[in-house]
């Protein structure tokens, strides 16, 4: 695997993103290691203040979170939002073949699990940072306390059922993810007006941009079109389906916070409020004038939906003394 790095001044002095990020690394296979970006803040620099986790999707970076993540610190909690393998500041395999759902799903736990050694966090997650966060939720038992879902959903088909004769890509990103798997650019910052909707605004548009100062940089964003769902053989069906299978006996806390005006997944809260028990009788909300990308177009009501529900966060025995 041949791994491709973003220089580590590619984001200095980026407007409004947090000082407090660093890297890590876990390991690739092969006797290779991956380089992790992540933002990690506590309150006071309290090590045992309560986690909160924030996963993002495509075609984002850390960079999406910066209107939440103070305002979490302030009500006293530890934020760590990574950058996902191949996005943002983070290491990023060279192939489109390098990337699967299960190896982002195996990096990430490999990351918070072994190398962070976090437990009873509380998920935050967004669009493809749902699909795996809700994979480490089910997989990783004592992992996850809460989960916020943004976005996105957890696609689900039975193995056991026999697959159709016709095996071609269909639906409404098929047309998207050819596109994308051959366009001679792939620039990310450039499908900002397809998932906002208020104009991105100069600075937004460089936080995008900033992480990818060379073309080759974009593999990781390029190759998450083409994980999409689209043919019903999707290599992660059988996972998802197994993760589903704990899901559905799910008893913890869950809350989908969506957009009215998001055109990627404006109905995947619906399996979610059906077949979770955590989230029966939970205050689920829509928010109006988001696109899919409500962090961006509607940060406050966004902030102001999550915090009101995670709440100040519970202060240890240690703290008090």
């Amino acid at each position: 695997m041949h791994i491709l790095r973003t220089p580590d001044h590619a984001i200095d002095g980026l407007a409004d993103y947090p000082a407090d990020h660093r890297w890590l690394e876990i390991p690739a296979g092969d006797e290779q290691t991956l380089r992790i970006h992540l933002v990690d803040v506590s309150p006071g620099g309290s090590s045992g203040a309560p986690v909160v986790v924030m996963l993002h999707g495509n075609p984002s970076w850390s960079y999406i979170w910066r209107h939440q993540i103070g305002p979490l610190v302030d009500a006293g909690y530890r934020v760590v939002a990574p950058d996902l393998v191949g996005m943002g500041m983070s290491d990023k395999p060279s192939e489109l073949d390098d990337y699967t759902v299960d190896r982002h799903v195996e990096w990430m736990r490999s990351l918070l699990v072994d190398a962070l050694a976090l437990a009873e966090v509380d998920m935050v997650l967004h669009d493809w940072g749902g699909i795996i966060g809700m994979r480490l939720a089910a997989e990783n038992p004592g992992l996850t306390r809460r989960m916020v879902i943004s976005n996105t959903g957890l696609p689900d088909r039975d193995p056991a059922e026999p697959l159709p004769d016709e095996l071609e890509a269909s639906g409404p990103f098929a047309e998207f993810q050819a596109m994308a798997r051959v366009a001679p650019r792939w620039e990310p910052w450039t499908l900002l007006p397809m998932v906002m909707v208020s104009e991105p605004t100069p600075a937004v548009i460089e936080g995008y941009r900033a992480p990818y100062p060379d073309p080759p940089l974009t593999i990781g964003s390029r190759a998450f079109t083409q994980l999409l769902p689209t043919r019903p053989d999707n290599p992660m069906y059988p996972a998802n389906h197994e993760a589903w299978k704990v899901l559905d006996r799910w008893e913890q806390p869950v809350l989908t916070i969506f957009s009215d005006r998001d055109l990627v997944a404006p109905d995947g809260w619906k399996p979610i409020v059906a077949r979770i028990p955590g989230a029966a009788g939970q205050p689920h909300v829509i928010l109006e004038g988001g696109g899919h990308f409500l962090q961006e177009d509607i940060p406050d009501a966004y902030t102001e939906a999550l915090l009101s529900w995670l709440g100040p966060a519970p202060v240890s025995e240690g703290d008090r003394q």
